[in-house]
């Protein structure tokens, strides 16, 4: 794995991390995920956390890539990729995160007969990762204005696709921006679709499914395929981090 090296002024180390996430009550985020597709973790990070990632974004040294999202299609906005070492604050989050999420992923492919477990530490799935020829870093800045948006998609970079992700609103709403809600939705076969609207504060971020979760019917569990995206920025900049456990091709 990449090392990884401090991008914040104050960064937090990866015990840190790991003592904040693990104070949330797993257990009931995991049946969030179960029952919606979907998980709030509030008040991740701090005010001056979410302001000190977003003023990373003017900083090219930070970042492997930039997308315009118009060019491809995407919708308006952009978003750059970081680019290894990552910042210490989202790196450290992103290995404290991924053990919690691993036991729900690994419940998911049990009840939807996918083959394959994902290990407990992040180490180990970025190793697996890395040999299947997908090395480049996914965490990701994004960046709206008045107009911009998100269509509905899945961030799925090759063979190897973790099953969760998460976001992290750095602006705060009301005061930053307006309008920019965080939306997801979960086509049902047979049925019309379903869709989540999260409303997240400054500093909490949202797990989620990248593409598919069990829900149980009345013969056992079936798939249901997601997708996530933005509502139109009616006013002000918006800015999430975007934290994707796989690496990309």
């Amino acid at each position: 794995m990449p090392p990884r090296s401090s991008g914040l002024a104050s960064p937090v180390a990866d015990s840190s991390a790991a003592a904040r996430v693990a104070a949330y009550d797993w257990p009931a985020l995991a049946g969030e995920l179960d029952g919606y597709g979907c998980a709030v973790l509030p008040k991740l990070l701090s005010p001056e956390e979410c302001r000190a990632i977003a003023a990373l974004y003017p900083d090219e040294s930070h970042f492997r890539s930039h997308i315009h999202m118009a060019r491809h299609g995407f919708g308006r906005g952009e978003y750059r990729y970081f680019k290894y070492p990552l910042p210490d604050l989202l790196g450290g989050l992103r290995t404290a995160l991924y053990p919690h999420l691993a036991r729900v992923a690994n419940a998911w492919n049990e009840r939807m007969g996918i083959d394959g477990h994902f290990p407990g530490d992040h180490a180990s799935f970025l190793a697996r990762c890395h040999d299947a020829g997908q090395t480049r870093p996914t965490p990701l800045l994004l960046q709206y204005e008045p107009g911009d948006f998100n269509c509905l998609h899945q961030d799925l970079y090759g063979d190897l696709a973790f099953p969760i992700q998460a976001a992290i609103l750095l602006s705060q709403p009301g005061a930053d921006f307006t309008g920019g809600e965080f939306v997801l939705t979960e086509q049902r076969p047979r049925m019309q679709s379903r869709v989540e609207v999260v409303p997240l504060r400054q500093g909490d971020a949202v797990a989620f499914a990248v593409h598919n979760r069990p829900v149980q019917g009345s013969k056992g569990s079936y798939r249901v395929n997601l997708r996530h995206g933005v509502s139109r920025v009616r006013s002000g900049r918006r800015h999430t981090a975007g934290i994707i456990f796989h690496d990309a091709k």
